[in-house]
């Protein structure tokens, strides 16, 4: 027998990921993120937020610090995520 995840059960779970990183500075970039975003994301976009994901922080860190080159394939959205993350410190 297969389970299947729901797209709600989907959803929750990448939220849940997305604070619940390891280092309080990716939940602190992901986690708010994901929460405005995440349910407004295309089946694609979803896809790359699940590569992005399965990244360590640090790599991801580094990335969005522009410390180092981040992966093609998660460019482009890890490239919203740094922005809206400054956007928010803006606010602050």
């Amino acid at each position: 027998m297969t389970l299947t995840e729901t797209a709600e059960a989907r959803l929750k779970r990448m939220k849940m990921r997305s604070w619940r990183r390891g280092t309080k500075e990716m939940d602190l970039v992901l986690g708010p993120w994901a929460d405005a975003h995440l349910d407004g994301l295309t089946a694609a976009q979803l896809e790359d937020y699940e590569v992005l994901l399965a990244e360590n922080d640090q790599d991801l860190m580094a990335w969005i610090f522009g410390q180092a080159a981040p992966k093609p394939e998660v460019a482009p959205l890890l490239a919203e995520i740094a922005e809206y993350a400054r956007e928010r410190l803006r606010k602050v």
